[in-house]
Formats: C-alpha cells, sequence, structure tokens
C-alpha cells in the first residue's frame, strides 16, 4: 500500500520570527519513503535540519516579516496492516527498567501525574498489570472525554481534560498517557498522520493525529485512547513526553495562523 501525505500552514508574521517546525517523517519511516522527502516555503527560505533529543528531524526558519507558507509532502509505502495487538506484553517492574525508559514515568507539561496519582491507582491499580491494565484505561478515556474541535485547547493538561471531559486527540493521548505513568507503565506520546483508511465513511475533517506508546515486555507498543481500535496507515513523525516535544510548529514571536490544511491519502492504481 501507498499513501500520500502532507500539510500547507500559513502564517502572517509582523516581524521576521524564528521557527521550529517538526513535520518531517520520523527517522524510523525513512525506509518506507517512496521518493524524497520535501518541504518547500514560500517565499523561499534558507532552513537548517537537526535530530533533537527525542531522536526526531526537526527544522529552523525564520519567517520574514508578511506572509509565510510552509508545505510538506511524502509517500510512503505502508504494510497496510492494522495496530498491532499482543495481549500477553508484560510489565516490568520499575526497578527493573531500563534507565534511559524511566523519564517516560514522570510528569511533563501536559501529563501532570502529581494531580491524577491517587485517582489512577484507585480506578486501575488492582486489576490486571501489562496489556489488559493499559487496555483498561483506554477504554475509560475513550469514553470518559466527548470528541470535539470546538473543544480544543493549547493548554489544557491530562488533569484538566479528566475535569472537563472533552477534547481532542491530544487530550485523549495526554490523559490515557498520564494515567499509564501513574501506575508506572512508562508511556511516551506520538504524533503523525492518520487517515481514514479501512474505516467506513463520514469521513471527518483532516488533522494530525496524536497516540501514544507503551513499553511493556521490553518494546514499545502503540495504543490510540481516541480511536481506541486498531487502525492503518500510521505515519509516525516525532516522539516525546508530551504534545510540548513534538509541536508541529514553535514560534518564537508574535504571528497569526492564516491557512492549516492536512491531507492523508491511499493512492490507487
Amino acid at each position: 500500500m501507498h499513501i500520500s501525505a502532507g500539510c500547507q500552514i500559513i502564517y502572517d508574521c509582523p516581524q521576521p520570527t524564528p521557527m521550529l517546525l517538526t513535520i518531517s517523517p520520523h527517522p524510523s519511516r525513512l525506509p518506507d519513503l517512496i521518493g524524497p522527502h520535501r518541504i518547500s516555503f514560500d517565499p523561499p527560505l534558507p532552513f537548517l535540519d537537526y535530530t533533537d533529543g527525542f531522536g526526531n528531524r526537526c527544522t529552523r526558519i525564520v519567517a520574514p516579516l508578511g506572509r509565510t507558507t510552509i508545505s510538506t509532502k511524502l509517500v510512503v509505502q505502508d504494510s497496510g496492516q492494522p495496530d498491532r495487538l499482543v495481549p500477553t506484553a508484560w510489565q516490568r517492574p520499575v526497578e527493573q527498567l531500563p534507565d534511559e525508559i524511566l523519564v517516560y514515568l514522570l510528569g511533563s507539561r501536559y501529563c501532570d501525574t502529581d494531580k491524577l496519582t491517587e485517582v489512577a491507582w484507585q480506578m486501575f491499580g488492582h486489576g490486571p498489570t501489562g496489556w489488559a491494565r493499559v487496555q483498561a484505561i483506554c477504554d475509560f478515556v475513550h469514553n470518559h472525554i466527548e470528541f470535539g474541535y470546538e473543544h480544543a485547547s493549547a493548554t489544557r493538561s491530562a488533569s484538566e481534560a479528566f475535569a472537563v471531559r472533552r477534547g481532542v486527540c491530544r487530550d485523549y493521548a495526554h490523559l490515557a498517557i498520564t494515567l499509564c505513568r501513574c501506575v508506572n507503565i512508562p508511556a511516551r506520546y506520538c504524533t503523525g498522520y492518520l487517515g481514514d483508511i479501512g474505516m467506513p465513511p463520514p469521513y471527518g475533517v483532516m488533522d494530525f493525529a496524536a497516540w501514544f506508546e507503551v513499553y511493556l515486555d521490553d518494546r514499545w507498543h502503540i495504543f490510540d485512547a481516541r480511536n481506541n481500535e486498531p487502525r492503518i496507515g500510521r505515519i509516525l513523525m516525532a516522539r516525546g513526553r508530551d504534545a510540548t516535544d513534538v509541536a508541529i510548529v514553535t514560534t518564537f514571536g508574535p504571528c497569526t495562523l492564516a491557512g492549516f490544511t492536512v491531507f492523508t491519502d491511499e493512492l490507487v492504481g
């Protein structure tokens, strides 16, 4: 299966504005690219690519005064298989976890574990461990939060999403990650493309997607509290502690978002 994906983001800047972009495919997906991945700028701009501390590919630019259009397009080869289910995946005790995994047990900007630890242990601390515990958390979050783009908030934390019971995919991911960390399951935030391949209509407005990964049986596994079912065609862009680490665009100065479109399509024929 071949999948075409990309985005167009438009900013109006009242002054030259440094920006950090995380819109490239994750290095783990580079072997699957069909042809080059391109980021283009209108007007043309110099840019610098680098790899951040989480292994993500990032791009630095300085947007000039006025309007800047950022566009990207890629084609990947995908297996066409849904997310893998491993119900027997087991949970390693904290004292046995590798050192580099421990950061994914700690609280972070949007995953405020200190405010949900007691709730998490009351709800999920006495049942099964491992995969079944994570699935129980996903089931809860999926049913607890009402999805709606009108509910989006750039500043909402996991505890706030738990309280208001509404949000978008990043809120589902943040709450599920936080509950997992509270009960000693390492969890990290993921962002990328996820289309409607294999799903019945009607289809919603396309946007970047958020899901998460948990560390069980000494490897990372995909979970998605928003959809709560295996999906086809995820294209990972970045991983981190939460949305702070993998923001699509981080701007270092005042500017206005003037346009935003995302596409993900299966190529047929």
